[in-house]
């Protein structure tokens, strides 16, 4: 699955940071296991509360923060995104990519998952709308601390 067996060192946790629901929990977690962690976000959602993790602040165009992330990542540090994109770009370079929802992105499922987000943007050009993304509730954020926990255990486990 996504077993880290990285002679590297320890990874980072690069947080696509602007509208990241789990802030506190990837604090918590990178705290427990002494991981650097690095929050990136637009220069438009400077906080004020800055004392945790290294914040990183980009230009507020639409990609920056994706591109500082590319440009920052090495292989097995894990990169907590929802772009489906960024992610499709980070896992060919040996990053592991976790939504805010706990999900991992794998390349094996990747190209289908761009695939629906194509047909997804073709259908609202034609003024086909959805209900959107379900609501963020416990249980993602459960599953979120859980995964991500666990492959930082089982990274802890190879040292």
């Amino acid at each position: 699955m996504c077993r880290i067996t990285s002679t590297l060192g320890k990874p980072r946790i690069i947080v696509d940071a602007d509208s990241c629901p789990v802030k506190e929990e990837i604090v918590e977690i990178s705290e427990r296991f002494s991981l650097e962690v690095i929050f990136v976000a637009s220069y438009n959602h400077v906080m004020n509360d800055l004392t945790h993790g290294t914040w990183k602040f980009v230009d507020p165009s639409k990609e920056a923060a994706d591109l500082f992330i590319m440009n920052k990542a090495n292989a097995f540090d894990i990169v907590v995104t929802q772009d489906i994109g960024l992610a499709s770009i980070l896992l060919p370079m040996k990053v592991k990519v976790l939504s805010p929802r706990g999900e991992w992105y794998l390349e094996t499922q990747i190209e289908t998952a761009l695939d629906l987000r194509y047909l997804s943007a073709k259908a609202r050009q034609q003024g086909k709308y959805g209900k959107g993304p379900k609501p963020f509730t416990k249980d993602h954020r459960a599953k979120f601390k859980q995964e991500l926990s666990k492959i930082l255990s089982e990274y802890e486990g190879n040292l």
